[in-house]
């Protein structure tokens, strides 16, 4: 299952990041997902789809 996403969209994953956000900004898509909340990651493509829980907003 491919997940249709774009750079500025928010999406939420299924465990709470350190800081203790649930949601994270997407700012690069290819092989690797960039995401943001107070740092940045990169998730292979692989494991970000397991961690997305749901998309939160859309961007334009």
């Amino acid at each position: 299952m491919t997940i249709e996403i774009k750079p500025g969209d928010v999406v939420r994953l299924r465990k709470a990041h350190p800081c203790g956000s649930h949601e994270w900004e997407v700012v690069r898509v290819g092989a690797d997902i960039g995401l943001k909340c107070q740092r940045r990651v990169l998730l292979e493509r692989g494991v970000f789809e397991r961690r997305v829980k749901e998309s939160v907003s859309k961007s334009n």
